[in-house]
């Protein structure tokens, strides 16, 4: 998974100070974590915790991300949970901050690496269209 392409922007991503976690995630699924030693020592003690509520409002996610739903968030205990959802999707950017983070340079950031990753996601869908264009004009020819 080094290759990864999304897995190296999560890398990009938790190399920022106040970034301890995150991962591309759906319901109980994480579907990309990064390349690296993955979360930072101090979301160890409070995962599972986590983990059980980011299930919960991914059933939220799901019931709304077809409206438009954008962004959740959820603080527990010390840390905030900030999710940016992939639309049209029941799929999120999600990032582990510490609660008095300073969300404002961390919000442009985590919104850049959910756009570049939506990039990424795009281009096999992109690659399979172009690919069908060929074989309808080699069938048509």
């Amino acid at each position: 998974m080094k290759d990864d392409p999304i897995a190296l922007v999560l890398d990009d991503l938790l190399r920022l100070d106040d970034i301890l976690a995150c991962m591309v995630a759906r319901r109980n699924m994480i579907s990309v974590m990064p390349s690296g030693e993955g979360f930072k020592p101090e979301v160890d003690q409070i995962w599972d915790s986590i983990h059980r509520a980011m299930d919960d409002v991914f059933g939220v996610i799901s019931q709304y991300s077809q409206i438009g739903l954008g962004e959740m968030e959820f603080r527990l205990q010390d840390y905030e949970v900030l999710l940016y959802v992939f639309p049209d999707t029941e799929s999120a950017l999600v990032a582990i901050v510490p609660a008095l983070a300073n969300k404002g340079l961390l919000e442009v950031e985590l919104e850049n690496a959910r756009r570049e990753i939506l990039k990424i996601m795009e281009k096999p869908k992109k690659e399979s269209d172009s690919q069908k264009k060929d074989d309808e004009v080699c069938v048509t020819a």
